[in-house]
């Protein structure tokens, strides 16, 4: 993969005590950027950023549908989430649950958003927990891998 300059870093704010925001700009059209987040073939090759490979990408893409990414990371441990789409509207919105499977209870509502300005793609990613306690866990391991995931993205949709 050659490296292309990205649109900037994700920046990651906590709303509230029970809540990520994740907002990112993508010099790619909203269509593209939607795509690469709704085919499993395109999620895995920026998904797991660089912190493993994926392993599975399941995507059905249908409200009561589930998806499920499954990567191994560089110490061969697996790590998979899953969820179940509750909105979709194609091209702008997306609504899932998310949870870490070895972390079955912390279930988020994830809201992901896409939105179109002038060629250019804002996406935002609201996450809402239950709990304080289920969003810093999160957080914690969340760090460097989502840039990671998100630089990922912005090149693949870039080319």
């Amino acid at each position: 993969m050659t490296a292309v300059a990205n649109s900037g870093a994700a920046k990651v704010t906590l709303p509230t005590d029970e809540q990520i925001l994740i907002v990112r700009d993508f010099d790619a059209p909203r269509e593209l950027i939607y795509r690469a987040w709704t085919s499993p073939s395109l999620v895995s090759r920026w998904w797991s950023g660089a912190r493993g490979a994926m392993k599975s990408a399941e995507i059905d893409l249908r409200v009561g549908g589930g998806w499920r990414y499954v990567m191994i990371s560089g110490d061969g441990a697996e790590v998979a989430f899953r969820g179940r789409y509750r909105e979709i509207v194609p091209g702008e919105r997306l609504v899932y649950t998310e949870v870490f499977e070895p972390r079955p209870n912390a279930e988020a509502l994830t809201t992901v958003t896409f939105t179109a300005v002038e060629g250019r793609t804002t996406l935002e990613i609201l996450i809402q927990y239950e709990n304080r306690q289920d969003r810093d866990a999160h957080s914690a391991y969340m760090g460097d891998g989502l840039q990671e995931a998100l630089d990922m993205l912005e090149e693949l949709t870039s080319s």
